[in-house]
């Protein structure tokens, strides 16, 4: 939502009529028209993909790494330096999926392509005592452990001087997510609930319905670390993902290397479950509460030596969707069902292909506004019968390769089609709005990383065509203007190209440099951009403690949403106008410290975001449909902090997330929905989801008799209000407790209440599905978990 309409509490009265935008330079500055552009992007794309081509066949004979997928390394001796040779290496997921190796006969391991998440590493061998040690495997990391292992008589003196294994010297702030921790968050395993994120990751929250993080809204979501595009900008409402599919979770809030990021306020990078940890296994998940809910999941999984297949089906419904303009909870029913599948085939040990696909369909009634909402909302009179339908579909091919010298080749493919429809009810005055969007897009993408001596490289290309489907229709029920209908389908597409290098100065130095060139192309206009990142961490002897520091250029492709024809004849008529918009750019500095205590790890970092073109949303006349837009400028800058207790704490687990943030934008709007009164102006302003100081602290522990619980306390200073000097709206706490008890191996029942206190207030003033924005009331629910062999 923009900035200053929705802060008043009524939608705008009068609309600008330039249709050229106030102090563009800072947009112009990267614009390339097309009658500039002497090549084509097909032409791009074949140039781009031989050079890949070439840079592939050059350096096959090196070490690499799939995307999504990190490595394991290390050298085991004994304690009188000589190499171990023949000692079994065994790296054990937290879902107990094994892999294992030998020792060579210097004493080396490698697991070349490890997928993201936590693992146990064992060494044994017979002559020694067996060694044990938590592992954190996270993608495009390099750690490298020396192990030392003594005689069995010397048992209490085993020594283990592998701490890089468990904090990895890294420029990307990252927080890892598993199924364990979903499972015991209060909350996070329903479809529509976001708790997995929220819980977890500083400076994360929902505002109006929708996932904010650093300060905006557009992130990218990676499956098996392949993108799956999406431009839209803040636009569904419903789950990208069922959370009870996710096997580990990475959630990447900046210093982006190369090969990642288009959308630069968050990336989640998920990897699903897998049948290759489940042995003709089914799992049931059943849950029913106030609000007429529940959220049911079936799941089966198993495999043979060489093929493994996971499918799950979902279906939730309640009568407590989105967030109401008021405390009632009016008209507010959602509904929708997914279905989810992961297949994947090992013909030979240098092999795996794998394919994953999603259907999903959601439905979201919107809150009726009613008289009592009018104290709150002027603006809205009269709505009734307002509806969302929306579809989120994808599915992605990819073939990893991994050659003798464990070279890592992976190509993927990828479609994703992504619908939302908003169909206003009868009753709506002064108009009845039906907004049919659709996008559809095929790409690929095509990495290689490897290793030359204490380089860390990686090369690839990643692109995209997309295909929209826009169906606008307004009708006038105060009988001002006849019917108007618009059907626009516009098209478009990205392609990137880079080149990263990660680069061992010595043990405790890092240095990392890597330059991403985009090549965006529309029906209308072209747009390159080229964005250096660099970085480095120093990890400081004896203490283990990591500094970093990162500087780094991201450019994110427009939406392709437009309006024509009678449509930009009504809007000029009304003071309105419609620019084209332009992608964003933007220049990240990044500074953070690690430190791990006794198996924790504490993390605290300040960054600052500086953005040209800022995307946001402004909403159409006095409908609830809002149109993306582009600001001027930008500026996020925040300081945040995580603490995470050891992996495998006996006591149970301690997770805190805090944020300090500020976002304020500048200027006129420069792209999009231009309406009178959303300008950020100057000096710069808070924008809707400016808030201060965000904190949440959780607690999961297993308890005797096989009961267990799960806590989360989140703290949130307000967002703002709207006016200049900025001011915000009052600070509110939520407690979500969660109780149960495991029966047995295979059946759990479980308590969840969910803001246990009823703290329940205006949290947002923003004036989008529903009007304004009251957080959730109580909610309690029972959960039945029940797993099963067939």
């Amino acid at each position: 939502m923009s900035h200053y309409t929705w802060a008043r509490g009524s939608m705008p009265q009068r609309l600008i009529t330039d249709t050229q935008p106030i102090g563009v330079d800072c947009e112009t500055r990267h614009e390339t028209s097309l009658t500039d552009t002497s090549i084509s992007l097909q032409e791009i794309t074949y140039i781009v993909g031989a050079a890949v081509l070439v840079v592939l066949m050059l350096l096959l004979p090196a070490r690499g790494w799939a995307a999504a997928y990190g490595t394991v390394s290390g050298i085991v001796r004994d304690d009188s330096d000589r190499p171990v040779a023949g000692a079994k290496v065994v790296l054990e997921s937290a879902t107990h999926a094994v892999i294992e190796r030998q020792t060579d006969s210097t004493g080396r391991f490698d697991f070349p392509n490890v997928a993201i998440g936590q693992y146990m590493l064992t060494i044994s061998q017979s002559e020694f005592a067996s060694l044990s040690q938590p592992v954190t495997v996270q993608a495009g990391y390099f750690p490298f452990a020396n192990i030392v292992l003594k005689p069995p008589s010397d048992l209490s003196e085993v020594t283990v001087t592998a701490a890089r294994l468990q904090v990895v010297a890294s420029v990307t702030p990252i927080t890892m997510v598993g199924q364990e921790d979903i499972e015991n968050t209060p909350g996070a395993t329903n479809v529509n609930s976001l708790a997995m994120v929220t819980d977890y990751v500083p400076g994360a929250y929902q505002a109006h319905d929708m996932l904010h993080i650093r300060g905006g809204h557009q992130t990218n979501w990676l499956i098996n670390g392949v993108e799956i595009p999406n431009t839209n900008i803040a636009e569904n409402l419903g789950p990208v993902l069922n959370p009870q599919d996710i096997e580990t979770l990475g959630i990447e809030r900046g210093g982006y290397l190369a090969d990642e990021g288009d959308r630069t306020y968050g990336i989640f990078n998920v990897i699903p479950k897998s049948g290759f940890s489940r042995d003709n296994q089914a799992a049931l998940d059943v849950t029913g509460g106030n609000f007429g809910q529940t959220d049911d999941y079936f799941s089966v999984g198993s495999h043979t030596d060489d093929f493994a297949y996971y499918a799950s089906v979902e279906g939730n419904r309640s009568d407590l969707g989105l967030q109401t303009p008021v405390s009632q909870v009016i008209h507010d029913e959602t509904h929708g069902y997914g279905t989810f599948t992961n297949l994947q085939y090992k013909p030979g040990e240098q092999d795996t292909v794998s394919f994953v696909a999603q259907l999903r369909q959601d439905v979201y009634e919107i809150p009726n506004c009613t008289v009592a909402v009018l104290a709150y909302d002027p603006g809205c009179v009269g709505q009734f019968g307002d509806e969302q339908g929306e579809a989120d579909n994808f599915a992605v091919f990819s073939w990893a390769h991994t050659f003798t010298n464990n070279a890592v080749l992976t190509s993927s493919l990828l479609y994703h089609f992504d619908r939302a429809d908003y169909d206003g009810g009868a009753g709506d005055y002064p108009t009845i709005t039906t907004y049919h969007h659709s996008s559809q897009y095929e790409g690929g993408e095509e990495q290689l990383k490897w290793d030359v001596s204490r380089n860390h490289l990686d090369a690839g290309v990643f692109g995209f065509a997309q295909q929209d489907r826009v169906d606008f229709n307004l009708a006038f029920t105060d009988g001002s203007s006849p019917t108007l209908s618009e059907l626009e389908k516009p098209t478009g597409g990205l392609i990137a190209a880079w080149l990263q290098d990660t680069f061992a100065v010595t043990h405790w130095l890092n240095l990392s440099a890597g330059v991403r060139q985009s090549h965006f192309q529309s029906s209308s206009f072209t747009e390159n951009a080229t964005d250096p990142r660099l970085g480095a961490t120093v990890q400081l002897p004896k203490l283990d403690w990591v500094l970093s520091a990162y500087w780094g250029k991201y450019y994110q492709a427009p939406p392709l949403e437009t309006l024509s024809g009678p449509l930009v004849t009504y809007a000029t008529a009304n003071d309105t106008a419609f620019l084209p918009l332009h992608g964003e750019r933007d220049t990240e500095r990044l500074f953070g410290l690690t430190i791990p205590v006794m198996g924790w790890t504490i993390e605290a970092d300040y960054f600052v975001t500086e953005s040209t073109n800022f995307f946001d949303h402004n909403p159409l006349g006095e409908s609830d449909i809002y149109l993306p837009i582009t600001d001027q400028g930008a500026l996020i800058e925040g300081r945040e902090l995580t603490v995470r207790s050891p992996a495998f704490w006996p006591y149970g687990q301690v997770h805190l997330a805090y944020s300090n943030q500020t976002a304020e934008c500048f200027g006129s709007i420069t792209g999009g929905l231009v309406v009178a009164g959303t300008e950020c102006g100057s000096p710069p302003v808070g924008l809707d989801h400016d808030q201060r100081n965000t904190l949440n602290l959780g607690y999961n522990a297993k308890l005797p008799q096989q009961f267990f619980v799960g806590s989360n306390l989140s703290v949130n200073s307000g967002l703002s209000n709207g006016f200049a000097p900025p001011t915000h709206l009052p600070g509110y706490a939520v407690l979500d407790l969660t109780a149960g008890r495991n029966i047995s191996s295979n059946l759990s029942v479980s308590i969840t209440t969910l803001n246990v206190t009823n703290r329940h207030l205006l949290t947002d003033n923003s004036l989008t599905f529903g009007g304004l924005h009251w957080n959730n009331p109580f909610q309690i629910y029972a959960e039945l978990r029940y797993k099963f062999h067939y």
